[in-house]
């Protein structure tokens, strides 16, 4: 059976990486630069700010738990345990993956750190302002979603890394926010 799920991954995996073009190369290396986000991230502590008042220093310190959880996790509870290559590290795809200007990452890609991180963003800031806002959940899924796709475009992570990414990240955040409840609860 896991042998059946690692050749799906494989062939869905060199689909959407074959969906390539000179034009989306440069978009999809900017969608995985961490960096390019800082802004959205500087947003969201606007909105928390202005619906959330003093309270966001509350929030915001359980950003640092979400994200040791989220990214720590995927390293150290995934990678390092599971040690499977990434795509651009796999002999038999050599030759037949799209990599856009070599880059390719560390040896082990599962789970996709990208993935684990935008979607425990994601699932935390959507707690606090999917009420707020009316597309705020369409919008910022969409963005977690794209920014994972990104790293199958790029040829640093199969689906499998990026879904369980995802659903790491998803369970990181959950379990940030029962804490948050529960310390909420307690002041």
């Amino acid at each position: 059976m896991l042998e059946f799920l690692k050749q799906i991954d494989f062939q869905v995996f060199i689909f959407l990486n074959g969906m390539h073009s000179a034009f989306f190369d440069p978009i999809m290396v900017l969608l995985s630069n961490k960096l390019i986000w800082l802004p959205m991230y500087l947003f969201f502590i606007y909105l928390l700010w202005k619906h959330y008042g003093k309270t966001v220093l509350w929030i915001l310190l359980f950003v640092i738990p979400l994200i040791i959880l989220s990214d720590t996790g995927s390293v150290y509870l995934f990678k390092n345990v599971f040690m499977r290559l990434r795509p651009c590290h796999t002999k038999s795809l050599e030759g037949v993956i799209h990599l856009v200007n070599g880059y390719c990452g560390g040896p082990y890609g599962f789970v996709s750190s990208h993935a684990s991180n935008t979607f425990a963003i994601a699932f935390f800031m959507n707690f606090f302002l999917k009420s707020k806002y009316k597309y705020f959940t369409l919008f910022i899924f969409f963005w977690c979603s794209l920014v994972s796709y990104s790293r199958i475009y790029l040829g640093a992570h199969f689906p499998g890394d990026v879904i369980c990414g995802a659903a790491w990240g998803t369970t990181s955040a959950i379990i940030t926010i029962m804490l948050f409840s529960l310390v909420q609860e307690k002041v």
